[in-house]
């Protein structure tokens, strides 16, 4: 599966936005940016109506199956309303099944480094919602990674988002049963790049995933494993359980 995601870069025919079959996604991805674009930025990000009515390049594409389908979540900072049920706001954009469908989405979608202010933006196996009280989620907890602060670590970040994005789809991961999916917060003070997974009480496949995430991202800074459950209890008190 790595092979195909890694013989098909952002720059290919497959793999380029005017080559997608838009419908549904051009639809869902247009709203998504009008969520944190003005009207006048918007046009500006139109694909030509040529693309929009064409399919992929009006060719047939052999497609590449992932492991998992994957779905895109989105939590609208502008939709939260004063005390809003945590979770709330989160929807459901997209579910992709194939190499080819993840690049149209990924070249039709802003980069985090866009993204306003208090979004997050998930990507999650098809069937886990991102949220704690999921089933595959309860038990488990997160990694996290926090790019350089500042304009470098703005461009750190997409590059931290989509080699995360790579690596799950492209189940790089020896234990990637336990992943659940990832989340980019984009926060004011310092954005993160979350790993969520299912079983918090596995040390072993925890501290491995913890430790290949950091080769992929080349990362060199101490990263921790919060449990969702402590989280939970115990709110911004709460302290990691592993570190790699």
């Amino acid at each position: 599966m790595s092979r195909a995601l890694h013989s098909l870069p952002e720059g290919s025919a497959a793999a380029d936005h005017s080559s997608c079959a838009p419908t549904p996604v051009f639809a869902e991805f247009l709203e998504l940016k009008a969520l944190v674009f003005t009207d006048a930025e918007l046009k500006q990000q139109q694909v030509p109506e040529s693309s929009v009515q064409g399919g992929r390049g009006g060719g047939e594409v052999e497609e590449h199956p992932l492991e998992h389908p994957w779905t895109f979540w989105f939590d609208n900072p502008n939709g939260k309303q004063k005390q809003a049920t945590w979770g709330s706001s989160i929807r459901a954009v997209y579910t992709f099944s194939t190499v080819e469908d993840f690049w149209c989405l990924y070249n039709n979608v802003l980069q985090p480094s866009k993204l306003g202010t208090g979004t997050d933006f998930h990507c999650f196996k098809a069937g886990i919602e991102p949220k704690w009280e999921d089933p595959k989620c309860t038990n488990g907890g997160k990694w996290t990674a926090s790019p350089p602060r500042g304009t470098v670590g703005k461009g750190a970040l997409d590059i931290f988002w989509l080699h995360t994005l790579l690596a799950m789809i492209g189940e790089q991961f020896d234990e990637g049963d336990e992943i659940c999916g990832a989340v980019v917060s984009v926060r004011a003070r310092q954005d993160k790049i979350s790993i969520w997974t299912k079983t918090a009480s596995n040390e072993a496949a925890q501290v491995s995933i913890g430790k290949q995430w950091k080769d992929i991202l080349d990362f060199n800074e101490k990263i921790g494993y919060l449990v969702h459950d402590d989280a939970k209890r115990q709110d911004k008190s709460a302290k990691n359980r592993y570190y790699v």
